[in-house]
Order: C-alpha cells, then structure tokens, then sequence
C-alpha cells in the first residue's frame, strides 16, 4: 500500500510545523516568477502556469511518492508544448495535459517506475549538472528588460538586457540575497536562509525605491480560483482558441506530444525523486509518484493549467529549508493560490533580484562539482556520458538525455563483457580422451561470435565437453551460438556435451528444446550431469 503519512519518522511537533510552513512559504515564492516565465515560454496566459503549478503542486504534496518534493510547471515541457500551442491553440494543450496524465497513471499501475533503477550514476550526474545549468541559463531572463521576452521566449534568446546602473543594481542585489542565504546558517537557522535572503533585499528595495525589475513587471499574477473546464467539445475556449472535437483526429494530432511530456514528466520526477531520497536519507515510491504525476496532470487538464511534474530547483529550496514531509509541499501550493486570490499586490512587489539569488544558490547546491575532479578517475566512457548527458540536457531535453545516456551506458556494458568471454582448454579427468573448453564469461549477443571462435572442431577428439560452471547462457543468440557449434560438431561426426549448467541456463536451453536429457531426469540439477545438444532447433545452420 502506498505510504501517505504526513509525518514519516518523527511525532508532529510545533517545531516541525514551524520549520515546514516557513519552507512551503519560501518555495512558493520562487514558484510564482519561474510559472510565469515557463508559462511564456509555452505561449500562454500566466495563470495558465501559476494553477498548474498550484494544482499539480497540491496533488502530488498529497499522494506522492517523496515527501520532500515539489512539483509544478517546468521549463523541460514547456519547450514541447510551444509548438502545439501555437498550431492549435491552447485548449488542444489542456486536452494534452489530460491524455499525458492517463499515460503516466497507466505507467504507475503498471509499476513501470521501477525501470528508473536502471539509469546509471554517470547518467544521473549528467542529470544533475545539465539541470543546474538549464535553472541558471533561465535566470538570465531576468536581466532583460521586463516585457522586452514575453514574446521571445525566457531565457537567453531575445529580449533587451539590462544596461548600466540598472543592471549594476540588480547584480548587487542577486550578490546581497546570495551572500544572506550563505551566512544565514551559521547565525541562526529560525528561518529558512531562503526565504531571509528574500525578505531582506524584497524590504530594502520596498523601503528606498530602489528601481529594479520586480515579479509584477513580469505579469500581473492576479486571478480567481480555478474552475473546471472542459477542453473537448465544439465552440470557443477560455483563452479565445477553438475547443478541441472529441474525435480521433484530435487523439491523432494529441497523442505525439503526450507521449513525448508524459515521459519527459516521468523521467525528471523519478530522477528527482531519487535525488531528493538520496538527500534526506529516504526511499520514495516511483510508481506511486507515477500515478500521482499522472493524477495531477489530468486534473490540471480540466481545471485550465498547463502541466508540469518534479522541479529539482524548488525541491532543492525546500530540502535545504529543512522540509521533510508533505507539509511544505501542500502549504507551498495554498501560499500560492493565497498569492493569486488576495496577496498579488504585495508579491508583485518583490524584485526579480532577489529570487534570482535564491536559483543562483540552488544551482550552485545542485551542480555535482565533485565530478568535475572524478572526470579523470572514472572510466573515460562514464566520464563521456556524464558530458554528454550534461551537454544533451541542455541543448535538447531530459528525455532525449537520459535515454542517450542510458543506451551509451548499456551498450559499454555489452561490450565490456562481449571481449570477456574466453575458454580455459583441458583434458577431461571423467571422459577419456575428451577435451575440456571451460568458458568464462556470459555468452550473449554480444559475445556470440567470439564463443564460437573459441574452438577447433576439426583438430579436437571425438568428444568435446562445455563446461559453463564460469559462465551464464543469457539470450537466443546464446542459444543460437550453443546450436551453431554443435551443429559444426555433429558434421564432423564428433560429439559435443554441456555441463554445469546452472538453474537459470538450464531452464532456458530446456524451453528452447535444446537438452536431450529432460530436467526430471535431473531435478536438482545435478553438476556432474552432462547433456546432449539437440540441433536443428533455431535454424543457426541456415
């Protein structure tokens, strides 16, 4: 059953409450200037952004798999969504959302979270240095001129950059706010460093006018609380864009695209996932954070948001404000849905700087500098994929990274065990006058060919033995290469035996209908029995 206990390890205490309420505070107001930019960069309404952020905030707080985590819209989806957005409209974007939501409840229930343990610590410190450095890339929007990249894009394309005194001023603040969350700590830890950095700079500015962007320059974050909404049907939508037809030329023009954020979704939660759970010393349940993902995802559909899943930024505010349950993460949506109904005035007011400080320090906490020395310890292919991962991270996406590193990293694999696979030859001590090939190594597709260099059919004796006690037959290319060389050996009127085969091999070679002894013949497969090879089974004589 999945664990959604509010407190996990520890009594609920006042102190507790305390330090989650000031975390939840804090990553709700680094959550409101990175909705709104995510939300331009897809093309749409910033409250598009802000009630995804809320609602698939709330959701996952409530059900997922990693106390600790936040979730909301991201910048990885919403590069996918811009093109959708600007063929047909926003309203094909919420049915999106919803039809990403089924596929990652249906990932969750098919408990396919649990595949995520196959990605590889390169892959996943190329997972990490590519996002600290996408998070700091986006933060260079905020040195434009407000409303010079509402229309380009947030980030590093377009817009006017900030110049002269200006831009002089909102440097010194990111280096005051910055040089706050540094020290906090080591005075008091009361309050969040975080949000001290924020409050401090947001009063010096507030207090002597200081003239530097601020989060209303952005947009105006005021709304109403979300409402449902239908995406599909005929007529106009919310945003003066067609409805989307429920029809299967909708689900085809859909489909791609959900496909495509539904694993992108995935792939960057249960990869922060385990950075989270790495951090606080906690498993986390992947495929329950599947179909949280997946649940939130199309609630937010019907209710008018755009999407989104884990963020490592805000999950990485939280962690080091001390958050450990899923009271910071459901307090951080409410403290947003607070700013959107009632508090948009005041938070209007506080300047970019300040929460840019905030990323900067989150990017320096989540960039794994230590791989910058292990480069030159590691092997130089896992080296290559941590810059590789990093590098595709940031000119693509983390879907089309992961899945790189990951296939760089399974064909290394192959290949190093591929040139492992030799034979020790001797006489046999059971069989007078047999030959002996003692194989080492598994013998799969890829060392298949090598196993078959391993002998000499025409100058060995009448009997030949295959020992496999060092050995593992794997797949039907092993099948294929055992039946290849019995076939050789049956030609030249020898005689060609296995043995120590262990459980798992035997029963493979058994369905394919290799062994001519049957395993009742041998129940507990005996080590000193020696089995005949059927040929002609796979056809490896074609």
């Amino acid at each position: 059953m999945p664990d959604l206990r509010i407190m996990e390890d520890e009594a609920l205490s006042v102190g507790r409450v305390r330090i989650e309420l000031l975390a939840g505070l804090t990553v709700a107001l680094a959550l409101v200037p990175e909705a709104v930019a995510f939300a331009f960069v897809a093309g749409v309404h910033p409250l598009v952004g802000l009630y995804a952020a809320f609602l698939v905030g709330l959701i996952t707080a409530l059900i997922g798999g990693r106390p600790g985590m936040i979730s909301g819209a991201t910048g990885a989806l919403a590069v996918v969504m811009v093109a959708l957005v600007a063929q047909h409209g926003v309203e094909y974007l919420f049915a999106t959302v919803v039809l990403m939501g089924v596929l990652q409840i249906i990932a969750g229930a098919l408990k396919w979270g649990k595949f995520i343990r196959l990605v590889p610590h390169p892959v996943m410190l190329g997972f990490v240095n590519g996002l600290a450095i996408v998070i700091f890339l986006a933060q260079l929007g905020q040195f434009k001129v407000p409303g010079s990249m509402e229309n380009t894009g947030h980030g590093m394309g377009g817009g006017e950059w900030l110049s002269g005194i200006e831009l002089y001023t909102m440097l010194g603040l990111v280096a005051l706010t910055m040089a706050i969350i540094w020290g906090m700590p080591r005075l008091t830890r009361v309050i969040p460093a975080p949000l001290a950095g924020i409050g401090v700079v947001a009063g010096l500015v507030i207090a002597f006018g200081i003239d530097v962007p601020r989060v209303g320059d952005l947009a105006s974050i005021q709304g109403g609380l979300p409402s449902f909404h239908n995406p599909f049907g005929e007529g106009v939508g919310l945003y003066g864009t067609p409805l989307a037809p429920l029809n299967w030329e909708t689900f085809e023009i859909i489909l791609p695209y959900a496909v495509i954020l539904a694993a992108i979704g995935l792939i960057e939660s249960l990869l922060t996932l385990n950075l989270v759970g790495e951090m606080t010393g906690r498993r986390g349940g992947a495929s329950q954070e599947c179909i949280a993902q997946g649940l939130s995802n199309t609630v937010t559909g019907f209710f008018g948001g755009m999407g989104g899943c884990a963020m490592i930024g805000q999950s990485m505010i939280n962690v080091k404000s001390g958050g450990r349950t899923r009271i910071a993460g459901l307090m951080a949506a409410i403290f947003l849905l607070v700013f959107i109904l009632f508090a948009a005035p005041l938070i209007e007011k506080i300047p970019l700087a300040a929460l840019v400080g905030v990323m900067f320090m989150v990017v320096i906490g989540t960039f794994a500098w230590n791989s910058l020395t292990i480069l030159r310890k590691v092997p130089l292919t896992d080296a290559a994929v941590i810059v590789l991962v990093t590098v595709v991270t940031v000119k693509y996406d983390l879907a089309i990274a992961v899945v790189v590193g990951v296939i760089v990293s399974a064909l290394t694999y192959a290949w190093n065990n591929a040139t492992r696979i030799h034979a020790i030859e001797r006489e046999s001590v059971t069989e007078t006058g047999a030959k002996v090939y003692e194989i080492q190594g598994p013998l799969f597709f890829g060392s298949a060919e090598g196993f078959a260099e391993l002998f000499d059919v025409a100058g060995d004796p009448d009997t030949v033995i295959v020992d496999f006690a060092g050995s593992r037959v794997v797949d039907q290319s092993a099948l294929q290469a055992i039946e290849a060389i019995a076939l050789k050996y049956e030609a030249a009127g020898k005689r060609i035996m296995l043995r120590h085969l262990s459980p798992d091999c035997h029963q493979l070679l058994t369905k394919a209908g290799h062994l001519m002894v049957d395993s009742d013949d041998d129940p507990d497969y005996a080590l000193a029995v020696d089995y005949g090879v059927r040929t002609g089974i796979l056809g490896a004589g074609h």
